[in-house]
C-alpha cells in the first residue's frame, strides 16, 4: 500500500474527521461566532449541524464526513481480509466471521447515515437530518457491539496475544461511554437546554475519533506478517482438537464401513505450516 501499512487507514480516517471538526469550529470562531437564523433563541453554542448548515460549512461538512467514513469502512473491510489471509489472528469458527460481517454491514449503515445527514442539513431538512443522525449513531454503535463480540471470542482462543484484549476493552469502553453521552444529549435536547446539549454533541464526536484511532492497535500486528512464513496459524490447543477429531473420524470409518483418511487438522506434507508469530 504505497509503502504504508494498514494502520495508516484508521489514522487517516480519524485525522480527517478531527480536521473537519476543527476547521468548522475554527472558522465559526474566526468570523465572530455568529448566531445563525436556524439556531434557537438564546442558543450561543452551535451544534455541529448548525455550522454544517451554513453556506461555507455545508461543503466542508459533506466532504470531510464522506472521506472520513469511507476510509473508516475500508478499515473494517481490510481487517476482515487480513484475518482471512493470516496477516492478523485468524478466525476459527464461522460465527466469528459472521460477527465481523455484521460489524461491516452496520458500519456501512452508519456511514450512509452520516453522509446523508450532511446532505440533508439542519436548516432545510430538519426532520430528515435528525433521522439520519440516529442512523449514524446507532449504526456505528451496533457495529461496535459486533466487533467487540468478535474480539472477545478471538481473545479466548489467542490468549497469548494481549493486544486483542486491549482492543476489546477499548471498544467496550466506547460502547458504554458513547451510550451515556448520547442519552445525555438526547435528554438535554428534549429539555431544550441547547447550549449544554451542544457540548455533549461535540463530545460524542470527539469520542468517535478515539474509537477510529483504536483500530490502529488492531492493524499493528500486520506490520510483522508481510512474509508468508510469518503469518498466523491456529493456536496449538485448537490444532490438537482438530487432530483428535480427525483421529476419531478415521477410527470410526465412513457410513459404509470403509476407511476415512484425513490430514489431521494439519497442512499437507508438501505445504509447511507457517511459524506462529508472537507480537
Amino acid at each position: 500500500m504505497f509503502g504504508l501499512s494498514y494502520w495508516f487507514i484508521p489514522l487517516f480516517a480519524g485525522c480527517v474527521w478531527l480536521g473537519t471538526l476543527l476547521a468548522m469550529i475554527g472558522r465559526y470562531v474566526a468570523i465572530g461566532s455568529p448566531h445563525f437564523s436556524w439556531m434557537s433563541d438564546g442558543q450561543f453554542r452551535p451544534y455541529i449541524s448548525d455550522i454544517g448548515a451554513s453556506p461555507w460549512g455545508y461543503p466542508l461538512f459533506i466532504a470531510g464526513s464522506a472521506v472520513a467514513v469511507v476510509a473508516f469502512n475500508i478499515a473494517f473491510v481490510s481487517e476482515r481480509w487480513l484475518r482471512h489471509k493470516g496477516r492478523l489472528a485468524k478466525n476459527y469458527k464461522a460465527h466469528e466471521k459472521i460477527l465481523s460481517a455484521f460489524a461491516i454491514i452496520f458500519a456501512i449503515i452508519g456511514a450512509a447515515g452520516l453522509i446523508l445527514l450532511t446532505i440533508f442539513d439542519e436548516r432545510r431538512h430538519g426532520r430528515v437530518h435528525g433521522a439520519m443522525l440516529v442512523v449514524f449513531i446507532v449504526g456505528y454503535w451496533i457495529s461496535a457491539i459486533f466487533i467487540c463480540a468478535e474480539y472477545q471470542r478471538l481473545g479466548i482462543r489467542y490468549r497469548e496475544y494481549s493486544i486483542l484484549a486491549l482492543s476489546f476493552w477499548i471498544k467496550l469502553a466506547f460502547i458504554f461511554v458513547e451510550l451515556g453521552l448520547v442519552i445525555a444529549f438526547g435528554v438535554l435536547n428534549y429539555q431544550k437546554r441547547y447550549n449544554t446539549a451542544s457540548i455533549f454533541e461535540w463530545t460524542v464526536s470527539a469520542v468517535y475519533i478515539f474509537y477510529i484511532f483504536s483500530f490502529i492497535i488492531d492493524f499493528l500486528p500486520a506490520t510483522r506478517t508481510r512474509n508468508q512464513e510469518d503469518r498466523y496459524e491456529l493456536p496449538l490447543h485448537i490444532r490438537k482438537q482438530d487432530d483428535e477429531m480427525a483421529m476419531r473420524t478415521e477410527a470410526g470409518g465412513n457410513q459404509f464401513g470403509g476407511p476415512v483418511y484425513t490430514n489431521g487438522g494439519r497442512a499437507p506434507a508438501n505445504q509447511p505450516v507457517p511459524a506462529s508469530q508472537n507480537f
